[in-house]
């Protein structure tokens, strides 16, 4: 088998799994030095498979794998430890984060920040479970457009280039920046100079800045998803009527 049809020793979390034919798994992982992959699992479901109870969501993992086209074949997964399960609130936070990058990620597209912002996201939310890891999950989302290329302008204004000031008050258009307002009443969302200036500092200890920082990402995330509904927003929506 060719050599470079094979990767050893990568460093992974799976994102997605489902059956497939009677006793295999197809397997959507996010591989830090090779981005998403799709994986076939064979015989990953039989009783007394090694892969069987290792390929779970969050949990961070070795993978190897070999062979081209579209899906390939996985030879071998490690559990590398030191991650607590995800519970509550949490996992279904974790869930949220993997919609997103199986949505938005193409495949074979390598991402070593957004796999190392993924990762201290989910160790986030495995510590304080009940606080969701809100900051982490900020910086992800913002990591994430990033690497998609969309440049999120939190410095500048969208028009002319003039720095945003912190009394300012703005709209944010996708894909242009900032743009001020005199009127509060002009647009919706709206966002504080000062809650923009710090994101950019990666600043947010002030809740309203998380706050604001919340609503601008899912305004550009809506954006970005062509206005499609994530199925676990869904289900968040779902769970504040109960």
């Amino acid at each position: 088998m060719s050599g470079r049809n094979r990767v050893d020793g990568a460093a992974a979390y799976v994102l997605h799994s489902h059956p497939y034919r009677e006793t295999s798994l197809i397997v959507e992982a996010f591989s830090r030095d090779h981005g998403r992959v799709g994986l076939v699992a064979r015989g990953a479901r039989r009783p007394h498979s090694q892969l069987r109870g290792l390929l779970m969501a969050f949990a961070p993992l070795e993978l190897s794998w070999f062979g081209g086209g579209e899906v390939r074949t996985l030879a071998k997964a490690e559990w590398q430890g030191g991650q607590p399960l995800l519970t509550g609130q949490a996992l279904l936070v974790g869930y949220y984060l993997n919609e997103l990058l199986l949505r938005l990620l193409p495949r074979d597209d390598a991402h070593p920040g957004l796999f190392q912002a993924y990762g201290e996201v989910v160790r986030q939310l495995a510590l304080s479970p009940d606080s969701g890891g809100a900051a982490s999950l900020r910086r992800f989302e913002l990591t994430l457009l990033q690497e998609l290329g969309y440049g999120v302008s939190l410095e500048h204004e969208a028009e002319g280039g003039e720095a945003v000031v912190a009394e300012g008050l703005y709209a944010y258009l996708p894909e242009r920046g900032p743009v001020r307002v005199a009127d509060a009443e002009a647009a919706s969302p709206l966002f504080t100079g000062k809650a923009l200036l710090a994101m950019a500092r990666d600043d947010y200890a002030d809740a309203e800045t998380l706050h604001q920082a919340k609503t601008l990402m899912r305004h550009l995330l809506g954006h970005t998803l062509g206005g499609q509904a994530l199925h676990t927003r869904r289900v968040f929506m779902e769970m504040q009527e109960l």
